[in-house]
C-alpha cells in the first residue's frame, strides 16, 4: 500500500573545502552524525553524493560552489540548521559547512539514482526486488537498469546499479524521492533526483 507520510525536502548547505578522498562516504556520514546526532535514527534521512571532479591521483576536487545536500523529512528542517557553521573533517580533509537553502521536491516523471544497493551481483534478482518494492508502494513505472557500480567505504564495499524510473505519476515521483529504494541512504545510495531523459542511465 502506498506510503502517505509527511513531506520531504532537500537541504543544500554551502560547503567550503578543496580536496576529498574518493571513498569519503562513510567518513562524511560519521561527521554529519556527530553534528546531528538524531540523523542516523531518522529512517528517511539521506546524504546526496557530493559533486566533485576526480583528479589523476584518484582524489576528488570540490568545486568553488560545492553543496552538501541532505534529504530529510520537512519536520527536521529547523534541527538540521545546527549544521550551519560547523567545521567537519572527512578523511583528513577539513571543510566548513555554510548557509543552507531548502529545496522542495519537484514531481518529475523520470527519476535517476546513481547507485541503488543490491544484495548480490544478480541483475535480474535486483530488478525483481525493485519491482516488488515499487509494487508495495503502489507505484507503477518502467525500470531502466544501468551499470553495476561499487561504493568503497573503507569498512565494506557496497555494490549495486544505477537505476532510472520512467513514466511516474506526479504523486508517485514525490513518494519515491521521499522514501528512496534500498539501503544505505546515509551513504548516498537509493536517493533519486529528477532527470530529463532515459538515454543517460548507462
Amino acid at each position: 500500500m502506498a506510503d502517505c507520510g509527511g513531506n520531504a525536502v532537500d537541504i543544500a548547505f554551502e560547503l567550503q573545502g578543496k580536496n576529498l578522498a574518493g571513498d569519503y562516504s562513510f567518513a562524511l556520514m560519521r561527521e554529519i552524525a556527530r553534528c546531528l546526532p538524531w540523523i542516523e535514527s531518522e529512517p528517511e534521512a539521506g546524504i546526496h553524493s557530493l559533486r566533485a571532479a576526480k583528479t589523476d591521483a584518484g582524489d576528488l576536487l570540490l568545486p568553488r560552489r560545492a553543496k552538501l545536500v541532505l534529504r530529510l523529512p520537512e519536520r527536521r528542517i529547523e534541527e538540521s540548521m545546527a549544521l550551519c557553521g560547523q567545521e567537519i573533517t572527512v578523511g583528513g580533509h577539513r571543510m566548513t559547512v555554510g548557509a543552507a537553502k531548502v529545496r522542495r521536491l519537484v514531481p518529475i516523471g523520470t527519476l535517476y539514482a546513481h547507485l541503488v544497493a543490491a544484495a548480490d551481483d544478480d541483475e535480474q534478482k535486483f530488478l525483481r526486488d525493485i519491482a516488488s518494492r515499487l509494487h508495495a508502494l503502489q507505484t507503477p513505472c518502467e525500470l531502466v537498469c544501468g551499470k553495476r557500480r561499487t561504493l568503497r567505504t573503507g569498512g565494506e564495499d557496497i555494490a549495486g546499479y544505477s537505476l532510472m524510473l520512467h513514466g511516474l505519476a506526479h504523486e508517485h515521483s514525490v513518494l519515491v524521492q521521499r522514501v528512496g529504494l534500498g539501503d544505505k541512504r546515509m551513504l548516498g545510495c537509493g536517493i533519486f533526483v529528477g532527470h530529463k531523459s532515459v538515454v543517460a542511465v548507462g
